[in-house]
């Protein structure tokens, strides 16, 4: 099983509303994620053991994992292409 830090400002509302559809869109590919929420400025401190970050904002140190920082899943547009980058990283 893949795990994914979503960050965002402040791990609340906007980070659970991308967990809850990108956590739908891989399982829909077939990909088991275990996904977990965090403030951008908490990455550095909590990166460590997962295998990709995804952020609504600037994020710091990501010590070394891949980032996809997007705003798709919450305007709708480019949603399947940020899902199919995704999943390539995750190697799905």
């Amino acid at each position: 099983m893949k795990k994914i830090l979503v960050a965002c400002g402040t791990a609340i509302a906007t980070s659970t509303v991308v967990a809850k559809k990108l956590q739908e869109a891989l399982e829909k590919r077939g990909l088991a994620v275990k996904i977990d929420q965090c403030k951008a400025s908490e990455v550095a401190a909590k990166v460590k053991g997962y295998d990709l970050v995804v952020s609504t904002t600037e994020v710091g140190d990501t010590g070394g994992k891949p980032l996809v920082r997007t705003v798709s899943f919450l305007t709708g547009i480019g949603v399947d292409a940020d899902v199919q980058k995704i999943a390539k990283l995750l190697g799905g």
